[in-house]
């Protein structure tokens, strides 16, 4: 008899793919057989990590793709400790003009950091084969976090009822492996929540308590295995917090305290971590009711929670960004422009969610005025390329500007330029396996991968293998 996490999965596959469970099964035997002949011990595996909700992801932030539908667009409001709505960093830099201009400077001389060790993850598809995953993540990578994310919803049928049959084997081969282990948790079952809209990612449970319980039960069960806990994710968009009344800051950071005094009343050596917020750049309220916002900028969010006190309530500021079509060094308003490029917006658009840089930066001078030195994880990071691959996905026409060479250069210096800023704990790259995991160039997660759509190393994989971890 099938276990209900299968089950699951096969729903799940449904509903975002359109395809029954029976093809993936068979995309994962034939790239089995492809993927053992591949160098560098790549393992190929069909199926989608059902777990996951990052079927969208952060592939695509909400200015790249103005058009939502049941929206309206609204200016994007300002923060108040910010003039003008942007952060304007005192030292931009240029991009380099070549891989060897982009090496950084001595690794040595970087102090350490207050908080500890800078760590170094990476997200996985971990469900299928997690030994041999977590195998590639230590051995192969030289990484020592790895990020999965936990699917409440999709995996508790009744009150008390949780199916942990896929997630197991994932924490256990990693906690074997020697890997820390980062869970980011979302959703709210069905039996917990009256609000439906049509297709939500996730949505959190009528009564915030309930998910504080479902923590510890989850705390309890994978005791001393657990050492990074991402409370939500992506909170500003409805697609990740759909509910009657729209996003809002203030009941995300009730959600945050409940669980934070459920984290560390069970384990208080736990990190735990801020939603990471989507890079928008804009606000959209629904048109059927336009008091209901569905999209925030990602800045007034960040915002309205340090003025809800959810600094109060961390140990690390969740972050997300996936550096588009722009170098990770580069300010949005430096005036970098590539003129080859087929996708326009951060250059006819400037604005600083197309910048990595100024929106890490953007948070952590927010969260310094706020008199907090709370550093950043950030959960998602990477750079899309289709270079080999027969098609990309609809919307992500910023993956056809970015080669595979400069996918592994601007994956290994945002690591660096992680460690110096000196403001960073966690970073996890997006990501090492949904390319060949996904089965199709057109999910949106595939350019980011590691490795190609027959599970053989990209560049980026040697390059993120051969990069120093500076601790």
């Amino acid at each position: 008899m099938q276990s209900p996490f299968l089950q699951n999965i096969g729903d799940i596959f449904s509903r975002l793919r359109g395809r029954a469970l029976i093809v993936a099964v068979v995309i994962w035997v034939v790239l089995i057989g492809i993927a053992l002949s591949c160098t560098f011990g790549v393992f190929s595996f069909g199926g989608k990590d059902a777990p996951s909700a990052q079927v969208v992801g952060t592939a695509t932030p909400v200015n790249a793709n103005p058009t939502i539908m049941g929206a309206t667009q609204q200016p994007a409001s300002a923060p108040t400790t910010n003039a003008g709505g942007f952060i304007t960093l005192s030292t931009p830099t240029t991009v380099p003009s070549s891989a060897n201009d982009a090496t950084p400077g001595p690794t040595s001389s970087i102090t350490p950091l207050s908080w500890g060790e800078f760590g170094y993850g990476i997200a996985a598809h971990s469900i299928y084969l997690p030994e041999e995953t977590m195998q590639q993540v230590k051995d192969q990578l030289g990484l020592t976090w790895i990020k999965q994310q936990i699917r409440w919803d999709h995996f508790s049928a009744e009150p008390g009822q949780m199916d942990w049959s896929g997630y197991d084997p994932v924490i256990n081969a990693a906690n074997a492996k020697g890997l820390k282990v980062m869970l980011s948790v979302v959703g709210g079952p069905d039996w917990a929540r009256t609000y439906y809209d049509n297709n939500p990612e996730a949505a959190p449970p009528d009564d915030l308590t309930l998910f504080a319980q479902f923590l510890g039960e989850m705390i309890d069960r994978y005791q001393g295995k657990i050492h990074a806990i991402e409370v939500w994710n992506e909170q500003n968009l409805d697609r990740e917090w759909d509910n009657a009344e729209g996003v809002n800051a203030t009941r995300y950071v009730e959600l945050l305290r409940l669980a934070y005094q459920a984290i560390k009343a069970r384990d208080p050596n736990i990190i735990v971590i801020s939603g990471a917020l989507s890079p928008t750049g804009s606000n959209f309220t629904d048109e059927a009711n336009p008091n209901r916002v569905t999209v925030m900028d990602d800045f007034t969010y960040f915002q309205q929670m340090v003025d809800a006190g959810f600094l109060n309530y961390v140990d690390c500021i969740g972050a997300h960004h996936n550096g588009i079509n722009m170098p990770p060094d580069v300010t949005w308003n430096e005036g970098y422009n590539d003129p080859t490029a087929q996708y326009r917006g951060p250059f006819d658009n400037p604005h600083h969610s197309w910048s990595f840089k100024s929106t890490l930066w953007g948070y952590h001078e927010m969260a310094q005025n706020a008199g907090y030195s709370t550093p950043l994880c950030i959960t998602e990071f990477g750079w899309a390329t289709a270079e080999g691959f027969e098609g990309y996905p609809p919307g992500f026409e910023f993956a056809l500007d970015n080669t595979l060479a400069e996918q592994a250069l601007w994956d290994v210096q945002a690591f660096q330029l992680m460690r110096q800023w000196g403001f960073v704990h966690l970073a996890f790259l997006w990501n090492l396996d949904y390319s060949v995991k996904g089965g199709s160039v057109t999910d949106p997660n595939a350019p980011y991968s590691l490795v190609d759509m027959s599970g053989a190393p990209r560049p980026a994989f040697g390059a993120i293998a051969e990069m120093p971890k500076v601790p």
